[in-house]
């Protein structure tokens, strides 16, 4: 997925301070509205990034979307667009994504099935619903990738979990490993994702690895993360020194979330459009690149838009006339304190 802002923001993240957690706080990071395409485009939920935070572990991008009735906003319809520095995580709840990229690889993404494509130092892909698909739901995310991986060979991998079932519920475990549940998926930081469902009335209490912060994302229902609500869209947040997290279905019905999390990223990274670098003058570089349809990002075969009318490909936006300052990523805890509801398209 790409970002579409037109004017979109860089973002340069500073390592987390040490900080040694105490307590289960909790920490909100509300969504706000981002148009996906054009004149008929879906509307994304983005929680990550934002000024409150930019990181959790190296998940560094974050929108939830639908259900969205495809007849009514026309689907997702993502033209050939770049990334390079990161790794794209795309997990379905309904309906179907048609990828294709650059690396050759041509796959639909379902639901239950997480889709990763590694950018390394530069791809190209798109995006769009499939002609079948009436409703569309699901999560789009980024990890960054570290100095050691940012640089490698473009890739994409597939892999459907299989449930892991408990007292109360379900967890689908794509990255890392939860409920003694490991992925294959290769991570380059410490990292875990997983989808947990959790029936009506029912809690769960669940061992994770303190050296990781969360952040939980509501789908679905009514849940309390350590007692604090959590609404749909929104991103609970809690930081390292935890060894337990419980979640309760406070709801009439089932509840769905994902839980995202890893160690604190300690590199420093400069963020703009679908680009993660390390300085200003690598996104200015990268993006001349993009603009000049070099071969850096190779090119999409496969990809047949929703209007005969629409883009082939997607320009890159214009860079801010001066740098950005650095902005420090906060340290590792929950700022139960923080929470800011972040303005609507």
């Amino acid at each position: 997925m790409s970002d579409m802002n037109a004017a979109p923001t860089e973002h340069v993240v500073e390592p987390a301070a040490p900080h040694c957690a105490s307590g289960a706080r909790v920490e909100i990071i509300t969504s706000r509205d981002v148009p996906l395409g054009g004149p008929r485009a879906m509307t994304v939920k983005r929680t990550l990034p934002q000024r409150q935070r930019s990181l959790i572990g190296a998940w560094c991008f974050c929108d939830h979307y639908g259900p969205d009735d495809v007849s009514t906003t026309g689907g997702m319809d993502v033209a050939p667009h770049p990334h390079m520095g990161l790794q794209t995580v795309s997990w379905l709840f309904e309906g179907a994504i048609m990828h294709h990229d650059a690396a050759g690889y041509h796959a639909v993404v379902k639901p239950g099935e997480a889709n990763f494509m590694t950018a390394g130092h530069g791809i190209c892909h798109s995006e769009t619903s499939t002609q079948d698909t009436t409703s569309l739901n699901g999560v789009q995310l980024w990890v960054a990738l570290p100095n050691s991986a940012r640089n490698m060979e473009r890739r994409f991998e597939n892999y459907k979990p299989k449930p892991y079932h408990f007292d109360g519920g379900q967890a689908l475990v794509f990255m890392g490993s939860l409920f003694g549940q490991t992925s294959p998926i290769s991570s380059f930081t410490p990292l875990v994702g997983a989808e947990i469902r959790i029936e009506a009335g029912k809690e769960v209490t669940f061992s994770v690895n303190p050296d990781f912060e969360h952040g939980l994302l509501l789908d679905a229902g009514s849940v309390e993360l350590e007692g604090v609500t959590v609404q749909r869209s929104e991103l609970a947040y809690t930081g390292i020194g935890e060894t337990t997290l419980t979640i309760t279905n406070i709801g009439d019905s089932e509840a769905r979330t994902v839980l995202i999390g890893g160690e604190p990223f300690t590199e420093p990274i400069v963020m703009w459009w679908n680009f993660v670098g390390r300085t200003h003058d690598e996104i200015v570089e990268a993006r001349e690149e993009w603009q000049a349809r070099s071969e850096r990002f190779g090119h999409v075969e496969g990809y047949v838009g929703h209007h005969q009318d629409g883009p082939s490909w997607l320009p890159a936006p214009h860079l801010p006339n001066a740098k950005i300052k650095t902005r420090a990523n906060p340290s590792p805890v929950a700022r139960p304190e923080m929470r800011i509801d972040q303005p609507k398209a």
